[in-house]
């Protein structure tokens, strides 16, 4: 039906169409947001993550907080799982979730803010006082029309704020200069020694959160700064953390905030068999950019320089979403890991097995895989998990992306029940190995590169 309306109607039409229920539903819940401070974080990658360690730093100043991500919702002690496969809720959810976290006392509000959720006026009428913006990469093309649209519709968060709000920028981004052109009271830049951002030309007005050397030290004092794993986490750590100076929080509160942060469902989560010694990563990652991230923090676990075998599990999503960027996905898939397994992810409308198909297409693309044709097209999602766990024993790897923590699975029917941790669990019990474990603390030793810590300069 949604692509029956786009395909059928002007528009400027659907454009006016969502403007309206923007309005209604400001109207009907009587502009909560101006009783909150909120804190907007938009991006290709990194969003859920930032909004979760923005609103766990700010629970540890003492201020009642709320939250809306693609994962989960907050408000206060009350966290619940968010099942309706949107990043960025509805005109009247939102708005709905925004009036509850002010009937309960909440001052402060993290609002994961998608492009298209703006795209759509999702975001009208909130009174953001501080922007974040993690990273950009080509994602969601086909419904913004071009990489330069997609990028405004994330500017477009920037253009709401005050002259007292604050912006938060990767300066290590190439969009960076982009985001810093908009106005704000006051401009925070997170990045790297390696940033190509000419940050002189910004004057006095900007200030710096500088990564170096992965240590993080302020006046003198070093500190381990995250559980987090991942050179991508440390960014999204130094995000939460400019956010957070930007609203004034002491950086004491915030080192025990940061350290105390517990890596998110579904977001490098790892689950082990160790009779059998078999690790199987579970990771949202669904964009090339993010996928790469994830293979790359695998080799890294490692530390010794000893090279994993890695099964890679993927699919891609259906829906007429981003259909470019299938054959990049297998493409990476092939140049990382010795097995690869394409399976069913979230297909919508779209036939799975195409989908698996256009996958397959950027795999052959890479020579190494012509010779060594170590892969398969299993669409039943839970014999792809099967059959990865058969070819990890003794000591293999398995990288299960693209839907995290997700309990669903979209089909052309609706939505079925599926979650990919629940799966991974069950497959390795088959093993008659009982003994294994979840999450981070049972992980590899991380290699210290993986440690992020940040100086200010």
């Amino acid at each position: 039906m949604k692509q029956f309306i786009r395909s059928h109607l002007p528009e400027s039409f659907i454009a006016l169409y969502h403007l309206l229920l923007a309005v209604l539903a400001n109207l009907w819940y009587r502009f909560p947001s101006r009783r909150l401070t909120v804190i907007g974080v938009t991006g290709t990658n990194g969003k859920t993550t930032v909004c979760n360690l923005i609103a766990h730093i700010l629970s540890a100043t003492g201020y009642k907080t709320g939250l809306t991500t693609t994962i989960n919702f907050k408000i206060g002690d009350r966290v619940w799982s968010n099942r309706t496969k949107q990043g960025m809720q509805g005109r009247f959810g939102l708005q709905r979730l925004l009036r509850e976290m002010v009937s309960e006392g909440c001052t402060h509000a993290v609002v994961e803010t998608t492009s298209e959720g703006i795209k759509q006026y999702r975001h009208f009428g909130i009174r953001y006082s501080v922007a974040v913006f993690t990273n950009l990469t080509p994602e969601h093309i086909e419904s913004h029309g071009s990489f330069e649209k997609y990028r405004e519709a994330k500017g477009k968060l920037f253009s709401t704020l005050n002259e007292r709000g604050g912006s938060v920028v990767n300066g290590d981004d190439s969009a960076a200069e982009y985001f810093l052109k908009f106005k704000a009271g006051e401009k925070w830049v997170y990045k790297t020694q390696n940033s190509k951002l000419k940050t002189q030309n910004y004057g006095s007005e900007l200030k710096i959160l500088q990564i170096r050397e992965y240590h993080l030290s302020e006046q003198g004092s070093e500190f381990e700064a995250t559980k987090l794993l991942g050179l991508f986490n440390v960014y999204n750590s130094a995000a939460a953390i400019s956010a957070a100076l930007s609203l004034g929080v002491q950086m004491e509160v915030i080192q025990g905030a940061v350290s105390s942060f517990e890596p998110l469902p579904g977001r490098m989560e790892i689950i082990r068999n160790s009779i059998r010694n078999i690790t199987i990563v579970v990771d949202y990652a669904h964009d090339p950019a993010a996928l790469s991230a994830v293979y790359k923090t695998i080799r890294e676990l490692h530390g010794n320089g000893e090279k994993p075998v890695l099964v890679a599990v993927l699919g891609a999503c259906g829906g007429g979403r981003d259909k470019a960027k299938r054959p990049i996905l297998g493409k990476l898939a092939s140049q990382h890991a010795k097995y690869v397994i394409f399976t069913n992810e979230d297909p919508y409308d779209d036939d799975p097995e195409e989908i698996m198909d256009q996958l397959e297409e950027g795999m052959k693309t890479d020579p190494s895989r012509a010779i060594n044709r170590n892969y398969w097209k299993i669409l039943d999602r839970r014999e792809a998990i099967k059959k990865a766990v058969a070819l990890s024993c003794d000591g293999g790897t398995i990288a299960l992306t693209g839907k995290g923590c997700e309990e669903a699975m979209a089909v052309k029917d609706g939505l079925i029940m599926w979650d990919d941790r629940k799966v991974a669990r069950e497959e390795l019990l088959k093993l008659r190995a009982t003994n294994f474990t979840s999450s981070s603390p049972e992980a590899p030793a991380l290699a210290p590169q993986l440690a992020g810590v940040w100086k200010i300069v």
